[in-house]
């Protein structure tokens, strides 16, 4: 059995959430009113959360379009929810970026992206142990997760508004310091690849820049192989498209690699901080050439998830920021 869980505020603004299995219609937990407080009772009880979910029983069936969908996990602090994610993880994954950078070096010599892609390829799925680190990113906090269906910004300065299908897993650390993975999330990763094609050296730029969930928390493991579609619609019209995989049967690391090579550094294993950790995308329009707008809307779907993440793009205003002598 599949086991979802989404968080949805209701018309009195109370907070809920709901179980989809199988698939099937959304059914309210009972006397649950956030996924974080949810995996800290099954901490607190020393279970599973699905055998926690399973056991609170089902309430009403719940009506998608009564209610505010929110993403599948946040925090009532958000400096307390990190974003962060690794690159170059998907087998293909390096081919648009070394694109890129072969367009800019104009020569034949291995691109710094693809040593780190051929490394993750040849080390990334050691039969025991860790294996080869990935390249790493970060995100921001809790403040960048945009909801379900709202607009996701790219600041003023920004030279490229592009979406990453990924998938991303989603861990709660322990009173102990233990990183408990509690599900998994289909995601746009929202970054800036004209930035990044200017010099690698500032992916880091590139990153800094919301992300958005789809209303799910796939709870338990996930499967080896997900199959799904990236599109962009302007004008309610596609004007880009192509199918995306993911799962370890499509990457050049495995899960484990991944989550070893965040969670070995121990200010990421505060206890009571949640993570929100992006694996990586082999799929992406800006290989295309593609330039989104104002009001395009970013759709990605893949099974065994059965809510898209879908969010129109939106431009922030110009801030003035300067520094001033205290």
């Amino acid at each position: 059995m599949t086991l979802s869980l989404i968080q949805f505020r209701a018309a009195d603004a109370t907070r809920g959430v709901a179980a989809i299995r199988d698939g099937g219609a959304p059914t309210v937990v009972p006397d649950a009113a956030t996924t974080l407080e949810l995996a800290q009772r099954a901490i607190d009880q020393d279970t599973s959360l699905a055998a926690l979910v399973n056991a609170c029983g089902e309430g009403a069936t719940l009506d998608l379009a009564s209610v505010t969908l929110l993403p599948p996990i946040d925090h009532p602090d958000t400096a307390h929810l990190l974003l962060t994610g690794t690159g170059l993880t998907h087998l293909g994954s390096a081919e648009g970026r070394d694109k890129m950078h072969r367009a800019m070096n104009a020569t034949t010599d291995l691109t710094d992206s693809m040593k780190m892609f051929r490394m993750g390829v040849e080390g990334g799925k050691p039969a025991s142990g860790p294996g080869v680190q990935p390249e790493w990113f970060y995100k921001g906090d809790g403040s960048s997760l945009v909801a379900p269906g709202a607009p996701i910004e790219s600041p003023a300065f920004a030279l490229d508004a592009g979406e990453e299908p990924e998938i991303a897993g989603i861990y709660l650390i322990a009173a102990d310091g233990t990183p408990l993975r509690i599900g998994y999330a289909l995601a746009n990763e929202f970054s800036d690849h004209v930035t990044e094609r200017g010099n690698y050296l500032w992916l880091a730029h590139s990153k800094l820049r919301q992300a958005a969930l789809g209303p799910e928390l796939l709870v338990g493991a996930l499967p080896a192989h997900v199959e799904g579609t990236s599109r962009i619609l302007r004008g309610g019209e596609v004007i880009w498209e192509r199918p995306f995989v993911s799962g370890e049967a499509n990457m050049s690391h495995s899960l484990a690699n991944l989550e070893h090579h965040h969670f070995k550094y121990p200010q990421f294993r505060r206890p009571g901080d949640v993570h929100v950790h992006f694996f990586g995308t082999a799929t992406l329009s800006c290989s295309d050439d593609i330039r989104t707008e104002a009001g395009d809307v970013f759709e990605i779907l893949a099974a065994p998830f059965t809510l898209p993440v879908r969010n129109p793009v939106a431009h922030a205003a110009a801030v003035d920021v300067s520094v001033r002598s205290l």
